[in-house]
């Protein structure tokens, strides 16, 4: 038996959720991953894996033995990279992950910068709005904004994001505009859902404390191109991150109100993971990227704050 591919095999089955995922990841066939299991169970003399109609769920010695796995897969790959040569060179596969929004928005253009000058790697760029485990998933490189958790990871920040709130200039004319959050109680709303509550948003007061405050939402979304799309057609008052608003902002699709009461920004960062060597070309990516993410962020805040501010509007008849 080689345990090596035993062990990747078992390792595809757990990450997988099921034999069957585990042999399209593999491109083997079920009965070849399901022998492979039970090989290594029968060597080892232990039951890894619980195998119920609905689901599997490691035992105690499978968990075990699962952390051991990884830990021993990724010194063989490591092995490998080194004597491949990319702790030497910068070249291959780089996995990028990023939220979708800022991802399209600014990480695509960076890629592609970054390949245009690296012939030799190429990127794989995982947009999703759910913070992923870099170490599981095999990431080399992930946006993350918001405040990061003391882990292994090391983090570099590229710049700072706001929750603004925005709406049409005809929302604003037809209803007026808000000027403080207590305000928004006779408005209308439009909540993102990866972002904030649909029945209360939170603000900052002037002594500096957070409360929260109850809105009436009259449309929820799952993405914040729809928020923003929404808001454009004067449907109501929504909030969203400020890159993800920029350009309605700066166009004058959008008006940004409550400004003074937003609450504080949260780091934008590029995070990695801590132990060991980077091989060159995730040092190369980080390098090129922070210098480049930090200019387009500085230049949104730029832009932001050279807007006019929200004047205050009268409720129209």
């Amino acid at each position: 038996m080689d345990r090596l591919e035993a062990m990747t095999v078992f390792a595809a089955i757990v990450d997988g959720g099921s034999l069957s995922a585990a042999g399209r990841k593999l491109g083997v066939p079920l009965a070849t991953v399901s022998r492979k299991l039970a090989d290594l169970e029968a060597y080892l003399k232990t039951r890894l894996i619980t195998r119920s109609t609905r689901k599997l769920v490691l035992t105690d010695a499978g968990r075990d033995y699962l952390a051991a796995c990884r830990q021993i897969l990724e010194q063989v790959d490591e092995a490998e990279r080194t004597a491949a040569g990319a702790y030497a060179k910068v070249r291959g596969q780089l996995v990028v992950a990023a939220p979708i929004v800022f991802g399209r928005l600014h990480v695509v253009p960076v890629a592609a910068e970054f390949l245009e000058q690296h012939p030799e790697i190429d990127i794989q760029l995982r947009l999703g709005d759910r913070n992923v485990n870099l170490i599981e998933e095999h990431v080399d490189v992930a946006l993350r904004i918001g405040t990061l958790p003391d882990s292994g990871l090391v983090a570099t920040q590229v710049g700072a994001i706001r929750r603004v709130v925005c709406a049409s200039p005809d929302y604003l004319l037809r209803f007026g505009t808000p000027l403080a959050p207590d305000d928004l109680a006779v408005h209308r709303c439009i909540s993102f859902d990866g972002l904030d509550s649909a029945t209360a948003w939170t603000f900052v007061g002037k002594d500096g404390e957070k409360r929260q405050v109850a809105i009436h939402t009259r449309l929820t979304v799952n993405t914040a191109d729809a928020a923003i799309a929404a808001s454009t057609l004067g449907l109501g008052l929504t909030r969203v991150l400020s890159y993800q608003v920029a350009d309605a902002l700066s166009d004058g699709r959008l008006v940004r109100v409550l400004s003074d009461n937003e609450p504080p920004a949260v780091p934008a960062s590029l995070i990695y993971p801590g132990q060991g060597r980077l091989p060159m070309k995730t040092r190369a990516f980080i390098d090129f990227a922070v210098v480049r993410l930090r200019e387009r962020m500085q230049a949104l805040e730029t832009a932001a704050t050279s807007l006019p501010q929200s004047t205050p509007l009268q409720r129209g008849r």
